[in-house]
């Protein structure tokens, strides 16, 4: 059975197709002859209990630098055209982010939103995988320089990174002399208003990092 799939995410145009998860994902809905449209948060509607979407029906291919074509967009009913909605956006994890969770959340008992609003909304990444500090490095969660130096004492060197950011941005390394640390939780707090994520450097990250994809409680990849 074809569906469509309605993909909510940053624009197309700019990300990197070789290591892009959701491009993927497309990739497989469009061969299985599912049919896709593209649409940003930003182009999230709400009416008299319909939520819509102007949204460009879109086909995609691996050709970097030529890898979508969009058609002429129009306003998608989310509720009542779209089977499944994508939730694929980058954070910031700001209110814009929040605010479409709560608009996705009322189709959700027409459409399948993956993944489920609420979750999304409820386990920003860096604050969920508190629950499993046997898997990461020694971590500490603060707007202190205080208590920053003294993690730092501790461990030595650190990495310094907003707590919902992404994508590798604002990631700071701090050497164990502490250098710029002072300056450095200076220009985050007047840049954030939550605390920050501070952990001991681990000299493997030089060696690469790995993705594990589930699905349907499945490692995928």
């Amino acid at each position: 059975m074809s569906l469509t799939v309605a993909v909510q995410m940053d624009p197309i145009a700019d990300i990197n197709i070789v290591g892009d998860s959701t491009f993927a994902l497309m990739l497989s809905a469009q061969a299985r002859g599912h049919t896709l449209f593209h649409y940003g948060a930003e182009d999230l509607n709400y009416r008299d209990g319909r939520v819509w979407a102007k949204a460009h029906p879109v086909t995609v291919q691996r050709i970097a630098g030529d890898h979508f074509s969009f058609g002429e967009p129009r306003n998608l009913d989310l509720g009542d055209e779209a089977d499944v909605v994508l939730m694929r956006q980058d954070p910031p994890f700001d209110l814009g982010y929040i605010t479409a969770t709560h608009l996705l959340e009322r189709i959700a008992d027409k459409t399948l939103v993956v993944n489920d609003p609420a979750q999304v909304r409820n386990a920003p990444e860096k604050v969920f995988v508190l629950d499993y500090p046997q898997f990461m490095p020694p971590t500490l969660v603060t707007r202190s320089l205080d208590e920053a130096r003294a993690f730092l004492a501790e461990h030595g060197a650190i990495v310094v990174k907003p707590l919902h950011g992404n994508g590798g941005k604002a990631i700071f390394k701090v050497e164990s002399d502490g250098a710029n640390l002072s300056a450095l939780i200076e220009v985050f707090n007047m840049t954030w208003r939550e605390p920050h994520m501070v952990q001991a450097f681990l000299p493997d990250v030089a060696k690469g990092d790995k993705r594990i994809v589930l699905v349907d409680r499945e490692v995928g990849a």
